[in-house]
């Protein structure tokens, strides 16, 4: 996920730089995997392992460090959560590292870092960054783990959808009209002022622009070529604005139309009183993030007291909160245990929805890899 500074926009594919994060001697948990009690936390596939979740908290504890990276606080409400999760279990040191990353620099963290005490614990990150590292992470199943639909987890829990939304355009209404097509970004109107977060073979929210256009080009899941062109016409209107958004950049109006997930473009309201936000009408395209544990976590039982945190009903609400739609939504919806209030604030999802499987994003970001780069150039 391209994280920037502030709303940002996510992540998803390829080559990343490595990251400049501190090194640090090799700690005994990354080398032993053991958690207090002898249970071998590395390997613990659910938290029958530990023998109860006060077992796994306790272990946890035991290891008082966890090594979170990539999580913008005011992405989907993170702060909140992790300001909960900090309140909750003071024994555990959360350290905040790269927070603007995209996920494929998440990946490379790991790499560059394994076997420190720096390297992260967990991952959150776009589909495409998953399917092309699954051999990084740690297979682990929440306790909520039925809750979660079949189509948005591996099914051994190497990844697992967590929050997520639909592709929207954000826009300075004081200055643009409101899109009510791709088309409308074409026109003149437009010059100099239609921004992605970032590279589509990089951020998850950039790959996304480009499976919005391609649907809403007549194209489908199967081939995102309709959307690279859409992306080279912008190019050649000269409307396509290469700038990176932010906080700073929405408020200063260096990128005044904006490609990202609703809930995030939603939140640049606070940075321009004049900012609304459309899905646009016909297909939306809507994707979800994803957790994962990294095989070679420093604090194992950390990352996966984590895990079961991030997917427990209180934190669902959270992303509900926080403008996004939880994973678990339909089966507390159906417990009653979802926020009604923050649910009935959503925006009205679009009468057709497409999410790309494993297979389309994998192809998609092939595809991206051999032909974006020279369709903007």
């Amino acid at each position: 996920m391209l994280r920037t500074p502030l709303r940002r926009a996510i992540a998803a594919t390829a080559a990343a730089t490595a990251l400049a994060l501190t090194l640090a001697a090799c700690s005994g948990a990354a080398e032993a995997g053991e958690s207090g009690g002898g249970v071998d936390a590395a390997s613990a596939t659910d938290v029958t392992a530990f023998g109860s979740f006060e077992a796994l908290e306790t272990a946890a504890k035991a290891e008082g460090a966890l090594n979170v990276i990539a999580l913008p606080r005011d992405w989907a409400n993170y702060g909140e959560i992790l300001d909960l999760f900090a309140e909750r279990y003071p024994e555990i040191a959360i350290n905040e590292q790269s927070p603007d990353v995209s996920s494929a620099e998440e990946i490379q963290a790991a790499k560059t870092n394994e076997g420190l005490d720096t390297a992260p614990d967990v991952f959150d990150i776009g589909l495409t960054v998953a399917l092309q590292n699954t051999a990084q992470f740690a297979p682990y199943q929440v306790q909520t783990w039925a809750d979660i639909p079949d189509a948005l987890k591996e099914p051994t829990g190497l990844f697992v959808g967590d929050y997520g939304g639909y592709m929207s355009i954000g826009y300075d209404s004081s200055k643009f009209p409101a899109p009510t097509s791709l088309e409308d970004l074409l026109t003149p109107a437009y010059k100099g002022a239609v921004a992605i977060n970032g590279d589509p073979t990089q951020a998850g929210a950039a790959f996304a622009a480009v499976g919005l256009a391609t649907v809403q080009s007549g194209g489908t899941l199967d081939d995102f070529q309709p959307g690279i062109d859409f992306f080279g016409k912008l190019q050649k209107a000269g409307n396509l604005l290469k700038v990176d958004v932010t906080t700073a950049t929405v408020a200063s109006g260096e990128t005044p139309v904006v490609f990202d997930w609703d809930y995030l473009n939603a939140t640049h309201q606070a940075d321009n009183p004049a900012w609304k936000v459309v899905v646009l009408d016909g297909t939306g395209y809507a994707g979800y993030y994803n957790q994962a544990i990294n095989k070679s976590a420093p604090h194992p039982a950390a990352a996966r007291l984590w895990q079961e945190f991030l997917y427990s009903d209180e934190v669902q609400n959270l992303w509900l909160k926080g403008g996004a739609r939880p994973a678990r939504m339909a089966a507390m919806t159906e417990a009653g245990t979802i926020d009604a209030n923050l649910a009935a604030a959503l925006p009205e999802a679009p009468a057709e929805t497409v999410v790309p499987t494993e297979k389309q994003s994998a192809a998609a970001g092939t595809l991206l890899g051999e032909k974006w780069a020279t369709a903007v150039q």
